[in-house]
């Protein structure tokens, strides 16, 4: 009597192409815009410098020594290197691309930035990845560990009230000035609302049903860095901050589509959305025409101000979260630390 023979299942099948498209489309829909074009410019670098250093494009997946390469290319100041050395030479073409800044060594943040995008389209290709391997591993985190350095805050100030006050009196009657009104009174005031955030918002999310009774705007944003879409809460903006906004839906004549929108030179509306490029625009102008200095502060001090100013004024952190969407405690908290430290007593022990 014969043996039967050993059951060995059949391997599952691979995606066709048809699912495979699918599957990148669903990945596209489901990620937030900003992110995808984080994703975008990091792997224009990455497939830059892959071509600068060995030559040759990139491969799916990846192999370990092309992964370990890149690591250690971008885990030291390359200033100093021989000029024959490989790793320099190809720093200096991605210079030469607009594509690095310098030959000093990028920040832990903007190496482990590269390398989540990188993971994230093998993720996308159903593949495993090479910096999933132990030598790998084991030189990122000494490479991280070796760079470490104080994070830099987005904003050189934070946004505070009395900073605030000063761009609002720049604002003073045009069709632009109302604008920029609104954009920095909702900015601040919903608070600290990212650039994105703000050039997402259309009218339809604006609502004014409570306006006339209780002067309170709700809006509905579609999503945010910390939040999914349909998972946003509904933000609240009242008293001068909701007052400046209907101001600038009537000014404008915003019936439909985007909330916000260029200004001609004729001072008329047009149809098209701002960029988040132009709100770091106008902040800088606002901030230029208050007479402060240059580089004083970017809209991301919106954000900050907000938080410092509300620890400032004693607010519980919590309440603050509540608006910013921070959806880390120890992040928001930061803001707070050095509000606080600042005002320990302990800080004055000397005289």
């Amino acid at each position: 009597m014969s043996t039967p023979a050993p059951y060995l299942p059949s391997p599952s099948p691979a995606p066709s192409a048809a699912d495979q498209e699918a599957l990148t489309d669903l990945y596209v829909r489901g990620t937030p815009a900003n992110t995808l074009r984080a994703y975008e410019r990091d792997l224009l670098y990455i497939t830059a410098w892959k071509v600068a250093r060995f030559g040759a494009a990139l491969d799916w997946p990846e192999s370990e020594a092309t992964a370990l390469a890149f690591l250690l290319d971008h885990a030291r100041d390359l200033k100093d290197a021989p000029e024959d050395d490989t790793a320099r030479q190809a720093a200096e073409t991605l210079i030469a691309q607009g594509l690095r800044k310098s030959l000093t060594c990028p920040a832990p943040s903007t190496l482990d930035r590269r390398i989540a995008s990188w993971l994230a389209f093998h993720r996308m290709k159903n593949l495993s990845a090479p910096f999933d391997a132990p030598q790998v591993k084991q030189a990122r985190a000494k490479a991280r560990r070796a760079a470490a350095r104080p994070p830099a805050p987005k904003s050189a100030h934070p946004i505070t009230r009395d900073v605030l006050e000063q761009l609002l009196a720049t604002c003073q009657g045009s069709r632009r000035d109302c604008r920029d009104r609104g954009i920095l009174m909702l900015g601040w005031a919903s608070g600290g609302r990212r650039r994105s955030e703000i050039t997402g918002l259309m009218r339809e999310d604006v609502s004014l049903k409570e306006f006339e009774k209780s002067g309170v705007v709700w809006l509905s944003l579609l999503e945010t860095k910390t939040t999914a879409k349909g998972e946003t809460p509904r933000l609240v903006l009242k008293g001068r901050a909701a007052q400046a906004l209907v101001h600038w839906i009537e000014v404008g004549q915003i019936d439909g589509g985007p909330l916000f929108r260029p200004i001609s030179k004729a001072d008329r509306v047009l149809g098209r959305r701002l960029s988040p490029d132009a709100i770091a625009q106008i902040v800088k102008h606002r901030l230029k025409l208050a007479g402060l200095p240059d580089g004083f502060a970017s809209p991301h001090g919106l954000r900050s101000g907000f938080l410092t100013q509300a620890a400032l004024d004693g607010a519980p952190i919590q309440a603050a979260m509540r608006l910013s969407l921070h959806r880390s405690m120890a992040q928001a908290q930061k803001y707070y630390d050095d509000v606080d430290i600042a005002e320990n007593p302990t800080a004055d022990l000397l005289g």
